[in-house]
């Protein structure tokens, strides 16, 4: 297949920096039109993370932005940039890429960035699976300034003609939730995606926002690949009292298991999470699976229809998550009993209190849900963990001390995932009828889950590649075949498909 090395050591890392200090004045020194905009929001002075990253971000650097939900990170990382761009005039199309994991986000941020969009002369627009057809062909026509997307549709996008001429416009690329999608597949994907996107655009600044990180280091780096990135960080957890609990049985629980037909320590349970939902203003109520939030949503509702308790979880369809979060919002509802789905910065007005149901089997989930808490001034963050056996109150008890303590897991990147490289490959043939194979390493070699990536390991995907029928080999050019196109559209996420059966 001949030589294809000559690439950069494989063992070259991200250096990275921690930032040198906040700085007080970052507003004063934004385009005048952002200054009013901030006043009339009533925003007078910026948040702690964001003097610390809005210097930085300024700068033009790489930068990972980690600090409390609530604090203000995505304007951090959007209100510099605007800067620039009203100074420079008329923007390129979609000079700003904003990848978010989840949908649910990506309509959340669509809201609060569209404001901004309106009254600085900025067009936002949103993409991701579910948008029609009709807004496709429009966005292909008329490209917005900033596009909000997911990892999977910036993989769709990426080989069309049109869009990847829009796309070589882009300067800006923000990673929202960057911890959520580096520790797994998603994020191997978007991080040779994104190098994908460097080889059209040229070089972007690239720009992490997270609340939870486990290793800011390493996760810095996966952001960077083999550029170097700033760190900018802020406490996880202001103030915050985490508590754990066992409700033991009364006699009140022995009639309500009678009637739900369950347990009388699952009614005990049950009780506890109704009175500490009526005792307070806005409870969010996790549980570990979607199962477990119809199971307790259901009791809830044979029990008392008017207990204000709903559910929320990305099994159900877009109106009903969409009904619920803006119930929640306006206080119609004073709870919602919910997945990992409503960890992930969605804006659903202040919370005061988290329940936990039962051990969250880690640190930094019970970090980022007691986050969503005290995010009004002088509050403070209170989670309270319902446990349901002595093995669950031993391991609730000691991830509630590491939790207020930070002493939060490191995060887990995996590396050399030959399935998604393989994918890649294809794209790139796509992208590119004359492929190098040269090149393909040195694209994958800067992403940091393949910078040990060797060239024997990628002639043996090629390889099979070809043994597929993907691809010709040509000595060290690629050349795509015909089911190029359909393997690469039919393997777009990476997320696994889960089957059930009764």
């Amino acid at each position: 297949m001949g030589d294809v090395n000559g690439v950069a050591d494989p063992d070259q890392l991200t250096v990275d920096e921690i930032s040198s200090g906040p700085r007080e004045d970052v507003f004063e020194e934004l385009h005048p039109k952002i200054k009013d905009l901030l006043a009339r929001k009533g925003f007078s002075e910026p948040t702690e993370i964001q003097k610390e990253s809005m210097p930085a971000v300024s700068s033009g650097v790489h930068v990972l932005i980690i600090g409390p939900t609530g604090e203000g990170k995505t304007e951090a990382a959007l209100l510099p940039i605007f800067d620039k761009m009203l100074r420079e005039g008329k923007p390129r199309p979609i000079s700003i890429l904003y990848v978010a994991p989840l949908r649910a986000l990506n309509r959340d941020l669509l809201g609060r960035l569209e404001w901004w969009g309106a009254e600085l002369g900025f067009k936002v627009q949103v993409r991701h699976g579910d948008t029609p057809a009709g807004q496709r062909r429009r966005q292909a026509i008329a490209p917005p300034d900033i596009l909000i997307t997911t990892p999977e549709t910036l993989q769709a996008i990426l080989p069309g003609s049109t869009m990847r001429k829009h796309l070589s416009g882009v300067r800006f690329v923000i990673v929202d939730e960057v911890h959520e999608l580096a520790q797994d597949k998603r994020g191997v994907q978007l991080s040779l995606a994104l190098e994908r996107l460097a080889e059209l655009a040229g070089e972007f600044q690239r720009i992490g926002l997270s609340a939870t990180v486990g290793s800011p280091t390493r996760v810095a780096r996966f952001l960077g690949g083999t550029r170097r990135v700033r760190v900018c960080r802020r406490p996880y957890l202001k103030d915050s009292d985490v508590r754990v609990e066992y409700p033991t049985p009364t006699g009140e629980d022995e009639q309500l298991a009678r009637r739900l037909m369950i347990s009388r320590k699952s009614a005990a349970r049950l009780r506890r999470v109704r009175e500490l939902v009526e005792g307070h203003r806005s409870v969010l109520v996790f549980v570990n699976t979607r199962d477990m939030a119809e199971v307790l949503s259901s009791r809830f509702n044979l029990w008392d229809r008017a207990a204000g308790v709903e559910v929320h979880h990305s099994s159900l369809s877009s109106a009903v998550r969409i009904e619920a979060e803006r119930r929640f919002k306006a206080e119609e509802i004073k709870g919602i009993i919910c997945t990992s789905s409503m960890e992930l910065g969605i804006d659903v007005g202040s919370v005061d209190l988290v329940i936990q149901y039962m051990s969250p089997r880690q640190v930094f989930r019970l970090v980022q849900r007691v986050g969503r808490s005290g995010h009004r001034a002088g509050e403070t963050s209170r989670g309270v963990v319902i446990t349901v056996d002595p093995d669950d109150i031993l391991e609730s008890m000691v991830i509630a001390r590491r939790t207020i303590s930070e002493e939060i897991e490191e995060t887990p990147i995996p590396e050399e995932c030959f399935d998604v490289l393989a994918h890649q490959i294809v794209g790139m043939c796509l992208e590119n009828q004359d492929l190098e194979l040269s090149q393909v390493l040195r694209v994958a070699k800067r992403s940091y889950p393949y910078r040990s990536l060797s060239a024997e390991d990628l002639v043996r995907v090629v390889r099979q590649l070809e043994d597929e029928g993907m691809l010709w080999v040509d000595g060290t050019r690629l050349r795509r075949r015909r089911a190029a196109w359909q393997f690469y559209f039919d393997n777009l996420s990476t997320i696994p498909d889960v089957k059930k059966y009764r």
